[in-house]
């Protein structure tokens, strides 16, 4: 249905996309995200007593999924390793592929669902930056942790140390697990692929990925059951924000654009001036004139001088 336009409002143009504004884009907003984890890095007495006390909340509401999966992945390694790769990789790889699949095959949702990945992860950096928190694999032996990145380092990329390469540890802050993106991150990733896959096979991982990905993070004790559903919590306050962003950045987008363009009228033609005067000789369209009006001069039109006169007596 064509957009209309009511009289006393003015309907913004919806910009066109483009993958040379859009990357640097995403690259910003990654860019953030993996500098606020490094904001905190040095609170670990904090962090350490946050992660305690979220073990106590959960102790307290009878939650303990993280134990019985943490001993399942360090017992077994046909489900240990696969699950670390898990972590470690796909986090980084299946939500920049859905954004280009949306971006080049779903266009008209692309904008939306960005603005609610972006949004989301800025309030989970907020969470990394009030909240540092220790995750299950760093605190003492006696809580009952196996860090299984470290148990099967030997059998991928990463290191000992964290998710990231192996040397590169101490890039990155191990103490943001609250709230989960790796959670929040896939269930953005499952909705797109519900809502917009158009195939059986693309709702299924739709709902696999997510709950899969909520398993791995705690099985690796790399997040407690509460940090993953701080990070569904997390993608839902971002989505309830997403279209005041955009109503935001279209706004700014409109201004900015009236600041810049040429003041024009008509088909191009400059106004004259503010006061709407005219120069000399210059006459207002459709401006009549009387026979009798003795400024009326030579340019003034036959049909104009003929308007009004008497007519002739028959």
């Amino acid at each position: 249905m064509p957009q209309t336009e009511t009289p006393g409002t003015e309907v913004a143009p919806r910009p066109r996309l483009r993958w040379w504004t859009e990357l640097p884009l995403i690259l910003l907003v990654y860019g953030c995200y993996s500098a606020g984890r490094l904001l905190a890095r040095g609170d670990v007495a904090g962090a350490v007593d946050h992660g305690l006390a979220i073990l106590r909340v959960e102790k307290a509401l009878r939650l303990n999924a993280e134990h019985p999966l943490n001993r399942l992945f360090t017992r077994e390694p046909w489900l240990g390793v696969p699950a670390d790769f898990w972590y470690a990789s796909l986090h980084y790889l299946v939500t920049p592929v859905i954004l280009v699949w949306l971006f080049r095959a779903r266009a008209r949702h692309y904008r939306a669902a960005r603005t609610w990945l972006m949004t989301s992860t800025f309030i989970g950096l907020i969470g990394f930056t009030l909240l540092p928190t220790c995750p299950p694999r760093l605190l003492s032996a006696g809580h009952g942790f196996v860090d299984t990145m470290a148990q099967y380092s030997a059998y991928g990329w990463w290191g000992g140390e964290a998710s990231a390469p192996r040397g590169m540890g101490g890039m990155t802050n191990q103490y943001a697990a609250m709230p989960s993106l790796h959670v929040g991150w896939a269930l953005w990733c499952g909705v797109m692929l519900w809502r917009y896959g158009g195939t059986r096979l693309t709702k299924v991982l739709g709902v696999v990925y997510p709950l899969v990905t909520a398993l791995v993070v705690m099985g690796t004790a790399n997040h407690y059951f509460l940090d993953a559903v701080a990070g569904v919590a997390v993608m839902g306050v971002g989505l309830l924000l997403a279209p005041l962003v955009l109503r935001a950045a279209d706004l700014v987008r409109t201004r900015l654009s009236r600041r810049t363009a040429p003041v024009t009228q008509g088909a191009g033609s400059p106004i004259v001036s503010a006061g709407c005067q005219t120069s000399a000789g210059e006459r207002i369209p459709r401006q009549r004139e009387s026979r009798l009006d003795p400024a009326a001069g030579p340019d003034a039109s036959p049909s104009d001088a003929g308007e009004g006169a008497p007519a002739p007596a028959r």
